[in-house]
C-alpha cells in the first residue's frame, strides 16, 4: 500500500496542521461493527470521543490523492485530531480565476452526473454541457473549504484575488470592469455563497453532544448501577442535577450561538449594485458576490458584506467592529501607476495588510462616498464569506483554541489516580465476594458499585459552582465575562501587558503649545494658535488643513489628534453636499476658512464699510488632493489652494524625525533633535509641521494623478505642536499595587519611543533610578549582517557614577532583604521595527530580552500578538488589558485578556470590562486567586469525600455489609451537595499579596494536605470500626439485639426484619456513619481556606449556617436518638458510652487534621512552596521588598532544611533565563557596543556576537 510523508495544510499560519489521507477497508469496518455489538455501543462512543482511533480502526492509509477520509493533527502545543470527509465536485475548470472561454472543450458523449450535494454545479454544468467537466476533490473544516491543487500536490484555501497575486495596476487594468455573469457562477462553484453562515444547531443536536460528553456517560452508567442495586433517591438526585446541569449548559451555548447569529446576520445580506463585463449595472443580491465582482457603493453608505478594494472615489468608513476605534477612517482610491512606472516599485502585488488605506472590511460601516460627477465610486470584491476580516474573526469565535491549564491537566491525572484507587477496591470487593460465596448478581454491583464512589458524579457540577460565583462577583464589578473557565487561570497572572493610548492614558490629546519655526531657528514657545496675527501664517494654514476630519451629520469627526489640532484654530470647515458636487465637472474641495473675528480690520473710512465686511470672507482655503496617514510613512499631506491664488501649497504633517528628513536642511533648526528630545523625555506627543510651495504647472488634474513622493519633498520646516496625553488618574496607584504582588508591567504602544519611555517613567513602571536601555535593531542591508545597537536612554538619576556598576545586577535566590545590596537596575525598550528584525534574526537572544522588557513602542497589531506569544513561551501567565484598538489578537491570545472598550471588537477578548480604565486588572486577578484556590478547595473535598465514602464502604464490604440507601442519600446531598455549593461563596481577599496560588494540583503542599487528610481519616475510620468490635456488649447484630437495654428499640428493630436483606443494619455500620459523617465536615473546614487570597471563611455566612446545622443536627441524633430518624437511616442502638466514645474520636480527628494542615502544611510546606514562585527571588525585576517579602525570605531560610541544601533549579523558564543571566558577564550588553547576527554557515556558539563599536 503507498504511504507518502505528512503533508501541511495552512503552512506557517495559526492553524497549521499535519495531514495525512486514508481510504475505508471494509473488513476493519466488519470487525468494529462486531466490538460495538460486544462492548454494547461502548467502543462506537470511545471512536466518537477520539477522531484519531476512529479514522485508524476503519481506513488504511494512502495518499493524499486517493484519501476518501483526511486526518489532520494541529502543529500547536495541544496537538488536536481533526477527521473530515473528501468529497468531489464536478465543475467545468480546476481554476476559478481561469477565463471559461480559454478552456479546452471536448464535447461529452453522454452528459454526467454530479455529486448529489452540488446542485448549484447540477443547473451550472448543463447550462455549459460543451465543456469537458473535471473532478476537484476537497473537504471542509471549520468553514473552511480546501481543494486539492495538481500542481503542488496538495490541498490549499482559496481565499481570494490575492491568490493569484495581482498588483494594482492590474487591478485597475484587468479587474475594474466586473465580470459576466457566466464567469460569476463559475466562481462561485469554488467560493461559495458569501455569507458568513452562523447555523444556529437544533436543540436536538446540541443534547446529543453534551450528553455524549465523557462525564455524562459515566454519570448515566452509575444511575443505571445504582438503579439495579435499587438506589433510587440519589439516583433521581443525580438525574435532576444532570438535566439542570445540561439545560444550563445548553441555554447558555445556544444563547452563545444565537448571540453570534444575530451579530453576524444583522447586515451580512444586502441589495447590491454589480459592475458587469458588459459595462452594465445590475442589482443582485450580496450572497452573490465572488472575488472579482465589482460592485458599486452608494453614496448614502453601507455596511459591507465583502472585502473589497476602492479602485474609484473616496469613502469614509466606521471600522470599529474590527478595530475597536469608533473614529471614521477616510479610505482612498488604490494608486494606479501608470505605464512608465509599470516596473517600478510603486506597482506592488495587491496586499491586504499593505495597503489597508483603500481597502473595505466587510462588516464596517461606510458612511460616505465621495465621488466625481458622472464616475462612480466602485471597489472590487477581494474576499467573500468566511475569508474575509470579519468571516475571520467569527471563526476564531466558533472554533476556539482549547484552553491550556495545569489545573484542568491535574484533574484528569487526579482522577484517573482515584480510578486506580478504585481499581484496587473493585478487585478487593470481588475477591472477598467469591470467598463469602456471594451470589454472582450481588458481586457485579457492589464491585462496581465502589467505582461510582471513588469517581463522584457531581464533580462536574461542584468545579463549575466557583467559577459561576466569581463570574456573578466579576459582574459587580463592571466586568463582563464570555469565557469562564479563563477566569482560574488569571488567578496566575504574573505579567500584564498595557496598551498606552486610552489605557493607561487618557484617550483624547489636549493641545499644549505650539513652537514655531522662523528663519531657521525656533521662536520661543506659544500656548495656542488662536491669535489675530497667526491668522495668514502658513503654520495655522498647516493646522487647518492636514487633516482627515469630515463632516458628519454636521458635526465634525475623525481622529482625536486631527480634531484637537483644528479645534485650536477655530477655524471652519464646509463640505459640499452631494447637489453641489453633481452639477460640478470636478469634486467641490472642503473648504476651512478663518472666524471672522480673527481676521485683522483695518481701521476705514465709513463708505469703504461694505467691501471690506465681505473681504474677510474671501480668505477660504481648499484642500484640493489629500495624502492620508500612512503608519508605515508617519505622515499625511495634503495639496490646498487659497482662494484667488493661482498656484497650489503643499502642508505636511506627521513624526518629527520623518518631517525633517522631508524638509530643506537650512529650514531644520540646528538645535531640532535636542528640542524634540526634550519634549518627548516629558511625555509629550509632538507633531512636526512643513510647507511647500508647489509650480505653477501643477493643475488641479495633475495633482489628481500625482505620486505623493512628488509632493513631500525639499519642504520647508515650520515647527512643531506639542499635544498632552494625560495619565488616567487611577493608572500609577494600579502599577504600583501590582508592582507590590510581584506582578511585572510592560508597555506595548503603538506610540513613539521616548513618548512611551517618558510615560512609563511617570507611571511608576520604571522606577525614576532605573536604567532603560535601548535596543536598536537594523536589518541585513548590502552584505552586511543584522545588527543590534545597544544605547542608554537619559541618565535616571544624578548618580551618574553608578553607570559603572551597571552590568553587576545581582541575582540572589536565598539571601535575606538585609544581606541584599541595592543593585541598579535595567530595563529594555524596543521598536516595533527592531523587534521584527530580533524575532528574525536573533531567536535566541529574544527570550532574554523579553525578560527584562517594559517597553515595545511602534508595534503593530500582529507584532503585539507576537510578544504576548514569546513572553508565554517563557512561561510566564500573561495578562493582556487595551482598549480594543488594534488589541484584538493580543487579547485573543493572552491567557487574560481585558478590553476597556464595549464596542464588537471586545468580542475577541475573554474579559470586557465597564470601567474604562485599568483598575478592573487587580480586581479581575483578585478574583481569579479566590476562584482558583475555591477550585483547589472544592476538589480536594471532593477527593476526600470519595476516599471518605470509599474507606467506609471498604470496611463494611468486610463484614458483608454496606451504607444503607438513606445513609448514602444524606451524606450525599444534606452533607455533600450543601457544603459544596456553599464552601464556594468566599469573596475574594481585599488586597494582591506579593505570592501566587499554585497553579497545578500536582504540587507538593496540595498533595501533601490531600494525603495526611486520607491517612487521618483512614486511620480514624479503622480505630473505631476496630474498637466497636472489642467492645463487652458488642455481638453481630439481630433484630432482637438490645445493647442500650430498651424494649423500645427492640420493637422497633422487629420491623427491619423483613427488609434488611443487604445486612445494613449493624453496629460498625452506626459507628462508621457518624464517624465519616463528621469527618466530611471537618475536611470541609479545613480545607476552605481564607487569607491571603479569599475572605476567611466565618465571613460565609451561608457556609457556616450549613455547617453548623449538619454539626448540630448529626450530634442530636446521635447523642439523643430519635426512633423515626433511625428508622430511615437504619441506624441501630448503641449503648451512650459508646456514643461519647464517638464524640471523642471525632473530636480529636478534627483536632489531628487542622493541626496536620494549618501548622505543618500552612507554615512549614506553602511557605516553601510559594517562596520558591517569588519572581523577586530569581531577580525579575522584583519590585520594592513587599510587606510579605522578610516573611518569605524568613520561611525559605528556615525551613531549608526540608529541602535539599543545594540551590534549587526553578521550574519556569523565565525564572531560569534569569538565573543564567545573572552569572553572564556581557549581561546587559555595555552602552555603544553592537550585537551581530552570525551568517547561517557559524551557528555552533549561538546566533549572535557582541562586539565593541566606539
Amino acid at each position: 500500500m503507498e504511504k507518502e510523508e505528512l503533508k501541511m495544510v495552512n503552512k506557517g499560519q495559526e492553524d497549521e496542521m499535519e495531514l495525512s489521507g486514508y481510504r475505508l477497508c471494509r473488513w476493519k469496518l466488519a470487525l468494529v461493527a462486531v466490538g460495538v455489538l460486544c462492548t454494547g455501543g461502548f467502543l462506537l462512543l470511545l471512536l466518537y470521543w477520539m477522531p484519531e482511533w476512529c479514522v485508524k480502526a476503519t481506513c488504511t492509509r494512502t495518499t493524499v490523492r486517493d484519501a476518501q477520509v483526511v486526518l489532520l493533527r494541529s502543529t500547536d502545543e495541544f496537538k488536536r485530531w481533526f477527521r473530515a470527509k473528501v468529497r468531489v465536485m464536478l465543475a467545468p475548470g480546476r481554476n476559478p480565476y481561469i477565463s471559461l472561454d480559454s478552456q479546452t472543450t471536448t464535447p461529452m458523449a453522454n452528459g454526467h452526473t454530479p455529486h448529489p450535494s452540488d446542485t448549484s454545479a447540477d443547473g451550472f454544468i448543463r447550462k455549459y454541457a460543451e465543456y469537458q467537466p473535471v473532478q476537484i476533490r476537497y473537504f471542509t473544516l471549520h468553514s473552511t473549504k480546501y481543494y486539492w491543487n495538481d500542481t503542488i500536490q496538495n490541498f490549499e484555501v482559496l481565499t481570494g484575488l490575492e491568490d493569484i497575486g495581482v498588483r494594482c495596476s492590474t487591478i485597475h487594468l484587468e479587474h475594474s470592469a466586473g465580470l459576466r455573469q457566466d464567469q460569476q457562477e463559475y466562481r462561485r462553484l469554488f467560493f461559495g455563497v458569501n455569507e458568513i453562515a452562523v447555523k444556529v444547531p437544533s436543540l436536538f443536536k446540541l443534547l446529543i453532544k453534551e450528553v455524549l460528553n465523557p462525564f455524562y456517560i459515566f454519570q448515566l452508567f452509575s444511575v443505571i448501577l445504582w438503579s439495579a442495586d435499587e438506589y433510587y433517591y440519589y439516583a433521581m438526585a443525580i438525574v435532576l442535577m444532570s438535566v439542570i446541569s445540561i439545560a444550563t449548559s445548553l441555554y447558555t451555548i445556544k444563547k452563545q450561538y444565537v448571540m453570534l447569529h444575530d451579530m453576524v446576520a444583522a447586515h451580512s445580506i444586502v441589495r447590491v449594485s454589480v459592475c458587469r463585463a458588459n459595462d452594465e449595472i445590475e442589482e443582485a443580491m450580496s450572497t452573490d458576490l465572488v472575488p472579482g465582482d465589482v460592485m458599486v457603493i452608494p453614496s448614502n453608505g453601507t455596511i459591507m458584506p465583502c472585502d473589497a478594494v476602492l479602485i474609484s472615489g473616496t469613502c469614509i468608513v466606521n471600522e470599529s467592529m474590527l478595530t475597536g476605534e469608533s473614529v471614521p477612517v477616510t479610505k482612498t482610491n488604490l494608486p494606479n501607476p501608470s505605464p512608465a512606472e509599470k516596473g517600478a516599485e510603486d506597482d506592488q502585488v495587491y496586499n491586504m495588510d499593505e495597503h489597508k488605506r483603500h481597502t473595505l472590511f466587510c462588516g464596517t460601516n461606510v458612511i460616505q462616498t465621495r465621488f466625481y460627477s458622472g464616475e462612480l465610486v466602485k471597489a472590487v470584491v477581494v474576499r467573500t464569506g468566511f475569508s474575509t476580516a470579519k468571516g475571520q474573526l467569527v471563526r476564531s469565535i466558533l472554533y476556539p483554541k482549547p484552553t491550556d491549564f495545569k489545573l484542568y491537566r491535574d484533574a484528569y491525572l487526579f482522577l484517573l489516580c482515584l480510578v486506580g484507587v478504585a481499581g484496587i477496591g473493585f478487585v478487593y470487593s470481588i475477591v472477598l465476594s467469591i470467598m463469602n460465596q456471594v451470589p454472582a448478581k450481588t458481586i457485579i454491583i457492589e464491585s462496581l458499585d465502589i467505582v461510582t464512589i471513588t469517581v463522584p458524579p457531581a464533580l462536574p457540577a461542584a468545579m463549575t459552582a466557583g467559577i459561576v460565583y466569581a463570574q456573578r462577583r466579576l459582574k459587580r464589578l463592571g466586568i463582563f465575562c464570555i469565557s469562564p473557565q479563563r477566569i482560574n487561570i488569571c488567578g496566575q497572572l504574573n505579567l500584564i501587558c498595557f496598551d498606552k493610548t486610552g489605557t493607561l492614558t487618557e484617550d483624547g490629546l489636549d493641545l499644549c503649545c505650539v513652537h514655531r519655526v522662523e528663519n531657521g531657528s525656533f521662536h520661543h514657545t506659544e500656548e495656542n494658535a488662536y491669535k489675530e496675527s497667526l491668522v495668514k501664517s502658513h503654520f495655522v494654514a498647516c493646522m487647518a488643513t492636514c487633516h482627515s476630519l469630515t463632516k458628519i451629520e454636521g458635526q465634525l469627526s475623525g481622529d482625536p489628534l486631527d480634531l484637537k489640532m483644528f479645534e485650536a484654530t477655530g477655524w471652519i470647515l464646509e463640505e459640499a453636499t452631494e447637489e453641489e458636487t453633481s452639477l460640478h465637472n470636478r469634486i467641490m474641495p472642503t473648504v476651512v476658512r478663518p472666524p471672522k473675528q480673527l481676521l485683522p480690520e483695518p481701521v476705514m473710512s465709513p463708505e469703504q464699510d461694505m467691501e471690506l465686511y465681505e473681504l474677510p470672507a474671501s480668505y477660504e482655503i481648499g484642500i484640493v488632493r489629500q495624502f492620508p496617514f500612512s503608519s508605515a510613512l508617519q505622515r499625511m499631506s495634503v495639496v490646498a489652494r487659497l482662494l484667488g491664488e493661482k498656484r497650489m501649497d503643499a502642508y505636511l504633517k506627521g513624526a518629527p524625525e520623518v518631517v525633517a528628513s522631508l524638509c530643506k536642511r537650512e529650514t531644520v533648526p540646528q538645535d531640532f533633535a535636542e528640542v524634540l528630545e526634550d519634549y518627548t523625555k516629558q511625555g509629550f506627543r509632538v507633531i512636526a509641521l512643513a510647507h511647500r510651495r508647489l509650480e505653477s504647472k501643477l493643475t488641479w488634474h495633475k495633482v489628481q494623478n500625482i505620486n505623493r513622493d512628488h509632493i513631500e519633498t525639499n519642504m520647508e520646516f515650520l515647527g512643531l505642536i506639542i499635544m498632552q496625553n494625560k495619565l488616567k488618574a487611577e493608572t500609577p496607584g494600579v502599577l504600583e499595587d501590582l508592582r507590590r504582588a510581584n506582578i511585572r508591567t510592560v508597555m506595548v504602544t503603538g506610540d513613539n519611543m521616548l513618548t512611551a519611555i517618558s510615560v512609563a517613567r511617570d507611571c511608576g513602571m520604571i522606577p525614576p533610578q532605573d536604567r532603560v536601555i535601548i535596543a536598536d535593531a537594523l536589518p541585513p542591508k548590502d552584505g552586511q549582517a543584522a545588527r543590534i545597537n545597544w544605547r542608554y536612554a537619559d541618565n535616571p538619576s544624578k548618580h551618574a557614577s553608578k553607570a559603572a556598576t551597571l552590568e553587576e545586577v545581582e541575582i540572589s535566590v536565598e539571601d535575606s532583604p538585609e544581606e541584599r545590596k541595592p543593585k541598579e537596575q535595567y530595563h529594555f525598550a524596543m521598536s516595533g521595527k527592531s523587534f521584527a528584525v530580533i524575532t528574525e534574526h536573533f531567536q535566541d537572544l529574544l527570550q532574554k530580552l523579553v525578560l527584562r522588557g517594559t517597553v515595545f513602542a511602534r508595534m503593530a497589531p500582529d507584532q503585539k500578538t507576537q510578544l504576548v506569544e514569546t513572553l508565554q513561551s517563557v512561561d510566564y501567565f500573561v495578562g493582556m488589558c487595551g482598549d480594543g484598538a488594534n488589541d484584538c489578537g493580543a487579547l485573543k491570545r493572552a491567557h487574560g485578556g481585558i478590553s476597556l472598550s464595549e464596542l464588537e471588537a471586545s468580542v475577541a477578548s475573554p474579559f470586557t470590562s465597564r470601567t474604562p480604565n485599568i483598575s478592573c486588572v487587580p480586581n479581575l486577578i483578585r478574583e481569579g486567586r479566590a476562584a482558583l484556590i475555591t477550585s483547589f478547595c472544592v476538589f480536594k473535598f471532593m477527593a476526600l469525600y470519595s476516599i471518605i465514602q470509599y474507606i467506609s464502604v471498604t470496611l463494611l464490604y468486610y463484614i458483608l455489609s454496606n451504607l444503607g440507601d438513606f445513609q448514602f442519600l444524606f451524606i450525599d446531598i444534606a452533607i455533600i451537595l450543601l457544603i459544596v455549593f456553599t464552601m464556594s461563596l468566599n469573596p475574594a481577599w481585599k488586597e494582591l499579596v506579593s505570592r501566587r496560588p499554585p497553579s497545578g494540583l500536582i504540587s507538593g503542599p496540595l498533595l501533601f494536605s490531600v494525603m495526611t487528610q486520607i491517612l487521618i481519616c483512614l486511620g480514624f475510620q479503622t480505630l473505631a470500626f476496630l474498637w466497636v468490635r472489642q467492645e463487652s456488649w458488642y455481638e453481630p447484630w439481630t433484630p432482637v439485639s438490645d445493647a442500650c437495654n430498651t424494649s423500645s428499640h427492640t420493637n422497633l428493630s422487629e420491623n427491619f426484619t423483613e427488609i434488611d436483606e443487604h445486612n445494613i443494619m449493624n453496629y460498625e455500620n452506626t459507628t462508621l456513619f457518624y464517624v465519616s459523617s463528621f469527618q466530611y465536615l471537618i475536611v470541609a473546614i479545613v480545607f476552605s481556606k481564607g487569607k491571603p487570597f479569599r475572605q476567611p471563611s466565618y465571613k460565609n455566612w451561608p457556609f457556616m449556617l450549613s455547617v453548623l446545622s449538619l454539626y448540630m443536627f448529626l450530634l442530636f441524633i446521635m447523642l439523643f436518638p430519635v426512633p423515626a430518624i433511625d428508622y430511615v437511616l437504619e441506624i441501630v442502638c448503641v449503648p451512650f458510652k459508646w456514643r461519647l466514645t464517638i464524640v471523642v474520636i471525632v473530636v480529636v480527628n478534627a483536632a489531628v487534621s487542622v493541626l496536620v494542615e494549618t501548622l505543618v502544611l500552612d507554615v512549614v510546606l506553602w511557605k516553601l512552596a510559594f517562596s520558591r514562585d517569588k519572581q523577586g527571588s530569581y531577580g525579575v525585576l522584583p519590585a520594592a521588598p513587599p510587606p510579605q517579602g522578610g516573611l518569605d525570605y524568613c520561611g525559605s531560610k528556615h525551613f531549608s532544611w526540608l529541602c535539599c541544601q543545594r540551590r534549587r533549579v526553578p521550574k519556569a523558564r523565565y525564572m531560569h533565563l534569569a538565573q543564567e543571566l545573572s552569572v553572564d558577564p556581557d549581561w546587559p550588553p555595555k552602552p555603544k557596543t553592537t550585537t551581530e547576527a552570525k551568517p547561517p554557515s557559524l551557528p555552533e556558539n549561538g546566533s549572535y556576537q557582541i562586539m565593541s563599536t566606539s
